[in-house]
This record gives structure tokens, sequence and C-alpha cells, in this order.
């Protein structure tokens, strides 16, 4: 038999890391992160990477898998994890699988939504108009996913049209569909947060991560790669600390701009993981690993 797999869900800055880091510690088990970011190499404060001292404590998988500058797929993501769970397998060790990532979660767990291929003239098109543009019709065609694709995703937006027009239904139905499979048995707990306590801790959050020293990261990221890859400059804050660097605003208006999109960030989240079934939500300022069995 597989040794359980528990997995930790919920929005940025509700406590999953730190039950994670507790748990596979109460266990002898090991941490696999499922997080569209933190396999970003050099990417670390502003991600909220487990720091070495962490990893010191406790195996972590599923981080720096890819340099800044290099694009990274959730089917990539998927191959590396599976590895991970196999390994774990071999070893008879309890994994903790903790993330922010709705889609790497269903993914890894339910399999991927592979749809129609890729139609290069058509996103040629499309990738040619404004990213308002896109995010409109997507809103048109297809208001489930508009919600849940960030409205400057461009190439979340692009495959949400491109699917739309090759096959004449929305992704968000094919996603509906996809996911009957069970690929790898887990207990799922889901972090909630009321709205007002996750607010005050993401903002508290980001003034952290900007005193123990994001904005030199990026400045150091930038020096070494030049630019994020189109996948790494989707992570919160990057690119508005980036967009300081280049003398566009204020280090306080990059501030307050990050802490929004942090916001917004776990609302999609949430709107992401309620969909989920088999969930126990617990509060996460009351979580424990005593809680989690």
């Amino acid at each position: 038999m597989p040794p359980a797999i528990t997995c930790i869900i919920g929005p940025t800055a509700s406590g999953k890391s730190a039950i994670a880091l507790a748990l596979a510690e109460r266990t002898g088990g090991d941490v696999l992160c499922v997080d569209s970011m933190t396999v970003y190499r050099g990417m670390d404060i502003g991600t909220a990477k487990p720091s070495a001292v962490d990893r010191a404590r406790v195996r972590h998988h599923g981080l720096d898998l890819v340099d800044a500058d290099g694009s990274f797929a959730v089917a990539q993501y998927v191959t590396a994890a599976d590895a991970v769970i196999a390994d774990a397998t071999s070893r008879g060790v309890h994994l903790v699988a903790v993330g922010g990532t709705p889609m790497y979660f269903k993914a890894l767990f339910e399999g991927l939504f592979e749809g129609p291929s890729a139609d290069a003239a058509l996103r040629d098109e499309l990738a040619a108009r404004p990213v308002e543009s896109l995010a409109e019709e997507v809103g048109r065609i297809d208001p489930a996913a508009a919600l849940r694709i960030d409205r400057n995703d461009q190439r979340r937006l692009i495959r949400a049209i491109e699917v739309f027009r090759l096959t004449g239904k929305p992704i968000s139905d094919h996603q509906r569909e996809w996911g009957v499979q069970v690929r790898h048995a887990a207990t799922w707990i889901g972090l909630q947060c009321e709205k007002e306590v996750l607010n005050r801790r993401i903002n508290q959050r980001v003034r952290q991560m900007l005193d123990d020293g994001w904005l030199d990261e990026v400045r150091q990221l930038l020096a070494r790669h030049g630019s994020f890859s189109r996948t790494a400059a989707m992570a919160t804050g990057y690119a508005q600390l980036a967009s300081y660097l280049r003398g566009e605003g204020t280090l306080e208006d990059a501030f307050e701009a990050t802490k929004i999109a942090t916001r917004q960030l776990a609302n999609r989240q949430m709107k992401w993981f309620r969909r989920f079934t088999n969930v126990r939500w617990i509060a996460g300022n009351l979580a424990s690993p005593d809680q989690l069995g």
C-alpha cells in the first residue's frame, strides 16, 4: 500500500507551510511543495519559499526546478511530483503536499485536461491583441474561466479563447468534465481565514518580505537573467518591484500594488479551492498538527 498523502490547501498567508512542516516532523515525512512559483531558482523571499533552516529540518521536494528566465508548465510539474510520490512510496514515507496553486493540485491528483492541440496561427493573432481585449472576450465566452484567470495572464487568456474557438465549448466546461480519475489517494485539509484577518496577514507579510531584502532579490535576478520568463513574471510582486527598479513609480506604489495583487490572488485561490471535494476546512489561525490526524 502506498504511504498516506496529506494535502494542505488554502490561500496565501493562511499558515499552510508552518502546519505542513510541523506535521511532516511529527510523522517523519517529507514535504512536497505544490506551488507554481517556488519552482523558480532564486525567487525565494517573494514566493515565501521554505528557508534553508526548514529544509534542514524536513526534506522538501518540488522547489528550484528551473531558472527565473525559463518557462515551466503544469505538465512538467506533474512529471516531477509523480517521481517524488513514487520515491516516497518506495521508502514508506508519509508525504505532506502543501501549496497554493489549485491547478497543480488538480492536475497532480486528478489528471491533466489536455484539450485540442495548439493552433499557431490563432495564437499569433490573439497575441497581437491587447491583453484587456483578450480578458473581455474570455468574460463573454466563458464567465467561469474569467473569474479565475488573472486579467493580465495573456497565456491562459489565449488558451481559453483558443479552446472555445476550436471546440465550440468553454474551457471551464471541459475542466468540469475533467478529473473523474484519482491519480493519487490523499487526505485533504483546507485552511481558511476571515477576510479581514487574511488581509492583515498579507499586508504584514509583504512588508516583512521587503524588510527581508525582497527588492535586492529582484534586482539580483534581473542582473543575472535580464528579465523574468513569461510564467515567472506572474509571481505576485515581482513585476511590481521590477517596474519600480525600471524607474516606474515609487517603492511605496510598488508596495501598495503588491498588497492589492496578493489579496486578489488569495481570492482567486479560494474560488478554485472551494470547488475541491472531500476537503475538511479548519480555521487557519487555530490550526495545529493535532487537528490533522
